[in-house]
């Protein structure tokens, strides 16, 4: 598939407290991996504004941030004991945003097929008037939103395999027309939503869970049973992958037993079922430096051999 890169210095800039798990050392990790892979064109990612934002958060929630971020060289605060703004995040968060909207652009016009977008901070765990878990905009869910409301696409699926449920993804989808949530976890983890029984109001939410523990073989088997005939059912004309990385057995903040083989077997296996070939693909979590590299990579060079 032809895939293009968004991404941007800016996204470094957020800086959380020394010692936080979500570090912009993630982000030069997975820039430093993708450097090896050819035929990866490479895009600045723009800064979304107030009015793209909007179609999923609050104005209020934007100005909120505004106001609370530090100024004049200040050091972070916190939203809550996870979330945290610099000086540099809401410009972070803006271009996180603002990559997987024109990515969305991008696919949905044909200039491309498929789009990585390497940004942070991450986006799944944002509701829509409540930053938490490390996220302040949800990327994801604005790309859905983008590509049903202005491109008009009649099915987009939002595929989530991070270790941790996409609480705010799943709050987005809930009783919405024409999208499909997904989500791949570990249970019992953070934050501790996701049953399996809970398929929204309409068979609009899957939640395929696994155990501390478990080995990819079970993990496989969990996709294919849970994922595949409920994604084949829906037959999106759209989808965006939440990226995360987290379930890598190297990854210091759950217990999966993931390597970056089963990463590039998951990403081959939903390329295939991208008919027609628009596929988004934004950076969730990933807590292991060279797991988290060597993960990334195999994802996107899965997307380019698709």
């Amino acid at each position: 598939m032809r895939t293009v890169l968004f991404t941007h210095p800016d996204c470094l800039s957020h800086r959380p407290p020394a010692g936080h798990p979500e570090r912009p050392e993630r982000l030069s990790a997975v820039l430093d991996a993708l450097e090896a892979l050819d035929g990866l064109e490479r895009r600045e990612a723009p800064l979304a504004e107030d009015a793209d934002i909007t179609t999923l958060h609050p104005q209020r929630l934007i100005d909120v941030l505004e106001e609370a971020t530090p100024r004049d060289g200040e050091g972070p605060a916190p939203l809550d004991p996870d979330t945290w703004l610099s000086e540099g995040t809401l410009a972070a968060a803006r271009r996180a945003a603002g990559a997987v909207l024109a990515a969305v652009d991008g696919t949905m016009t044909g200039d491309f097929e498929a789009a990585f977008c390497a940004v942070r901070p991450p986006g799944h765990h944002a509701e829509p008037a409540r930053p938490m878990g490390f996220c302040l905009f949800n990327s994801a869910v604005l790309g859905a939103l983008r590509a049903r409301d202005v491109h008009g696409a009649q099915r987009v699926a939002l595929i989530d395999f991070d270790v941790h449920h996409g609480n705010g993804s799943e709050a987005a989808f809930r009783g919405q027309s024409g999208l499909f949530y997904a989500s791949i976890h570990q249970s019992p983890l953070y934050p501790g939503t996701g049953d399996p029984a809970d398929h929204g109001e309409a068979g609009e939410i899957a939640n395929i869970t696994f155990g501390p523990g478990e080995d990819a073989a079970a993990w496989r088997a969990a996709v294919e049973r849970g994922l595949f005939p409920a994604l084949e059912d829906f037959a999106p004309d759209m989808m965006i992958l939440s990226a995360g990385f987290d379930a890598h057995r190297d990854d210091p903040l759950a217990s999966g037993s993931l390597t970056e083989d089963d990463y590039a077997w998951i990403t081959a296996e939903l390329a295939r079922r991208a008919q027609p070939r628009r596929l988004v693909s934004t950076l969730e979590g990933g807590y292991d430096l060279n797991a988290l590299g060597r993960s990334a990579a195999a994802h996107v060079k899965a997307l380019l051999d698709a």
